[in-house]
Formats: C-alpha cells, structure tokens, sequence
C-alpha cells in the first residue's frame, strides 16, 4: 500500500496569493468572533436594561399621576385652570430634558462595541 503523498504548498506568487488569503480569512474570522462575543455580553445587559426599564415605566407613571392629581385637587380652589398650565409646562420640560440626556448617552458610545472597534483600527493602520 502506498501512502498518499501530501503535496508541498505552492510557491512563488501564487503561494503567496493563497497564503494572504488565508491569513486575511483567518483575521476576519477572529474579529467577526470578537463581534459576536462582544454582542453576546451587549445583548444580555441590554435585556436586563429594557426589563428593567419597562418595571420602572410603569412605576414611574403612577407616581406621576397619583402626585398630579393631588396637587391639581389641593392648588385647584387658589389656582382654577392656572395649575393645569402649570402642571403641563413642568411636565414638558421634564420630557425634554430626560430626552436630550438620553441623546448625550447615545452620543457617547456606550452601546458601541470598543475592543472590537478598536481591532478593526489596528488591522486597518497595519495594511495601509
């Protein structure tokens, strides 16, 4: 029985072409497993973040509307419709703040994926 022969990589430039290829498939695939653990991580805080916030929500409007409704019967003999205008420019303001913080939170990148970000940098400086 002969053994089969393992043939010898090809040399010369396309051994070299083969080689690159290889090496660069073997690079993406690393980063694009770097992604999807980084993902993983991201993705289980995230449904903890979104759970949380839902419970938080709701709890939220209650306190609000049960705080609302006190202070609109207690300030309503004084006030008349006055506390309603009241209430709603609070109310307003309030929104637009919480929106523009949760902007500055997305602006900071902290739902970004960095050490992988970071990889990419890196492979992109040493090719060029």
């Amino acid at each position: 029985m002969e053994q089969p022969r393992s043939t010898p990589p090809p040399v010369g430039l396309v051994g070299g072409i083969l080689g690159l290829g290889k090496n660069l498939l073997g690079l993406i695939i690393s980063r694009l497993e770097l992604a999807a653990l980084e993902f993983s991580e991201i993705g289980g805080n995230l449904l903890k973040i979104i759970v949380l916030f839902g419970l938080a929500l709701m709890a939220i409007w209650f306190a609000v509307a049960y705080w609302t409704v006190l202070i609109v019967l207690l300030a309503w003999d004084a006030w008349g419709w006055k506390i309603l205008l009241l209430m709603a420019a609070v109310f307003t303001v309030l929104a637009v703040g919480l929106a523009l913080y949760a902007r500055a939170i997305l602006r900071e990148g902290r739902i970004a994926l960095p050490e992988t970000m970071a990889e990419l940098r890196k492979d992109r400086d040493a090719l060029l």
